[in-house]
């Protein structure tokens, strides 16, 4: 949403944000320097768990609003933010890329007047959820816009202090919060078995981006990765790594927009967007720890951009060329309920 925010207060529209405690959200626009109020917080995964932070962030989000003179929200996958709108009876428009979150999709799509997604993702999945005659999509990815203007700073890697010499491996753990309940046979598990003896036989690199406090305490112990303290500059990190392994679906797009390697671990149902990826041989899937492919890739960022040298690489690994797109897009089809 940063970008939006941007070109909506560029515009010079008033634009509040509003950010649920959960994970590295505050520290983000903490990072990103994005002014925001922070409301409600993570209840846990359990269904009954989940429906009471629904309805208590968004009673909260409605005793923020009321009387504020709202013309729109604006959410990307925000429940709470559609469920707000609705009770305060101003229009709404709901972001997501993934078609198969059926609880959530349930609730925005019904409620929301437009339904911003990739083109990739096939506008009559969407139906069932209540979107026909809402859906209004773009070209290509959502990272892709949002990255527009991003160009990677080097600093993060001499804060994680990683040798640009030797192969950087950036992972993202899955949203469950225990790494190891099924050892034996959980493919993430074997990734990082897998990362941590090449860590101690060839000097592989592998940074580990947990999701939560439970995740950085089970890497600590098991040792042998570099684990944040707190939000990074991750983009950056992605653009600078060798390879991009992780069970979600926003680093791996990260990484396919940046140009880097990347395999996802996903076990769930595929959704559009990734088969698209798949199917062009920009996104690979892994079927086990043994295809990771560890050697270095081809030149850095600055130097693909005829900025310098920098140390000797294998060109082993492909080089993708980035895709920019411009922001002014999402934001045209975000504020449409508008235009009645």
């Amino acid at each position: 949403m940063r970008p939006v925010i941007e070109h909506l207060r560029a515009d010079g529209h008033d634009v509040q944000v509003t950010a649920r405690d959960f994970a590295q959200t505050l520290e983000l626009c903490e990072r990103l320097g994005i002014a925001h109020t922070a409301i409600g917080r993570h209840r846990g995964g359990r269904m009954a768990a989940k429906a009471g932070g629904l309805v208590s962030r968004s009673g909260a989000l409605v005793r923020w609003a009321r009387g504020r003179g709202f013309d729109i929200a604006l959410g990307h996958s925000s429940n709470d933010v559609t469920v707000a709108a609705a009770l305060l009876r101003i229009p709404s428009s709901t972001m997501f890329d993934y078609e198969w979150a059926t609880v959530q999709h349930n609730v925005n799509c019904r409620l929301a007047r437009a339904v911003v997604v990739p083109d990739a993702i096939p506008p009559e999945r969407l139906y069932r959820y209540g979107a026909r005659g809402k859906v209004r999509s773009y070209e290509g990815l959502k990272e892709e816009y949002y990255l527009a203007d991003f160009e990677p700073d080097e600093q993060v890697v001499g804060e994680l202090g990683l040798d640009r010499g030797r192969t950087i491996v950036v992972v993202r753990t899955p949203p469950e919060l225990s790494l190891y309940h099924r050892f034996e046979n959980d493919l993430f598990a074997q990734v990082l078995e897998r990362l941590s003896a090449a860590a101690a036989a060839d000097g592989v690199q592998p940074v580990v981006l947990p999701r939560v406090a439970a995740q950085r305490e089970q890497l600590a112990r098991l040792g042998g990765f570099v684990v944040p303290a707190r939000a990074i500059d991750a983009q950056s990190l992605i653009a600078y790594a060798d390879l991009v392994i992780s069970a979600g679906g926003t680093m791996n797009r990260e990484a396919v927009a940046l140009g880097t390697p990347v395999y996802s671990t996903f076990q769930g149902r595929l959704g559009a967007v990734d088969e698209r990826l798949m199917a062009e041989g920009r996104l690979r899937s892994l079927g086990s720890a043994a295809e990771l492919d560890l050697r270095r890739r081809g030149p850095s960022p600055s130097e693909r951009d005829g900025e310098g040298a920098g140390a000797s690489t294998s060109t082993a690994q492909p080089v993708a060329a980035r895709v920019r797109r411009d922001p002014a897009v999402l934001v045209e089809l975000l504020l449409s309920p508008l235009d009645r």
